[in-house]
């Protein structure tokens, strides 16, 4: 979602108001997920880097993020839309952590079509989370389950596999595990780089550097991005099962 405020620059506006426009065309963006039959949908709204910005700026991204919850939780209660909020929601105030939980239980039922919102949120942060949840999960086995096994010698090796962290381990704690990793991935503004977001999941993904700024992104951007994954689906798909 990159280009909000070069949108307001280019475009003579206030200051925000390209963030208004950018909360506004992921919205419409969810829509159009949501009419062409696309599944997930994922979009990085705020990273945890983001927060060396303005105080004032901050607080708007802030404000327009409940906004956006607000208007979520209405569209729920009449399609089938799953909402969840991936990064360290701690970061968040007490009030809008509370509302992105609500929001996620609210809506933990559904699976028809899944919106993800990245807040407080980079892959390294992911990544190191990651590590750590699993060292605390190794920790707990090796002392409270570990130690009934302690006169079986047998089951040593197993044991010994039990305590390492694998990549299952890995990618089951990640902020992301909640989503699959996206066959595409969108970046506006005209930028080639992935600015710490979803390194690990996108090995694999169609990476689409759109020219325009994110809030004129609009839905024939999307349905060209789509086609030309459909092209190339078959190339895609062999990289997949080279991985498994």
């Amino acid at each position: 979602m990159d280009g909000n405020r070069r949108y307001a620059k280019r475009k003579l506006l206030e200051e925000g108001a390209g963030h208004d426009a950018g909360a506004m065309a992921l919205l419409n963006l969810i829509i159009y997920c949501y009419e062409l039959g696309v599944k997930y949908i994922t979009a990085y709204a705020f990273s945890i880097d983001n927060f060396r910005r303005k105080p004032s700026e901050v607080q708007k991204i802030m404000d327009l993020l409940k906004e956006c919850m607000t208007v979520l939780a209405k569209i729920a209660k009449h399609h089938p839309i799953k909402v969840n909020f991936a990064g360290n929601l701690e970061l968040l105030n007490a009030e809008l952590r509370d509302e992105a939980c609500k929001l996620m239980g609210a809506t933990a039922e559904y699976s028809k079509f899944v919106v993800t919102i990245c807040v407080c949120y980079c892959c390294t942060d992911d990544i190191v989370h990651s590590v750590e949840e699993s060292c605390r999960e190794k920790c707990y086995y090796h002392s409270y389950i570990g130690d009934s096994h302690d006169d079986d010698k047998d089951d040593d090796d197993k044991d010994d596999e039990r305590h390492m962290i694998n990549l299952v381990d890995i990618e089951k704690n990640m902020y992301m595990a909640v989503t699959p990793d996206p066959d595409i991935l969108i970046r506006t503004g005209d930028k080639h780089r992935l600015s710490n977001f979803l390194q690990w999941q996108t090995c694999h993904s169609l990476l689409a550097s759109l020219s325009t700024d994110w809030p004129e992104i609009g839905v024939w951007h999307l349905v060209k991005v789509v086609i030309d994954f459909q092209q190339n689906y078959d190339y895609f798909v062999r990289k997949r099962l080279q991985q498994l």
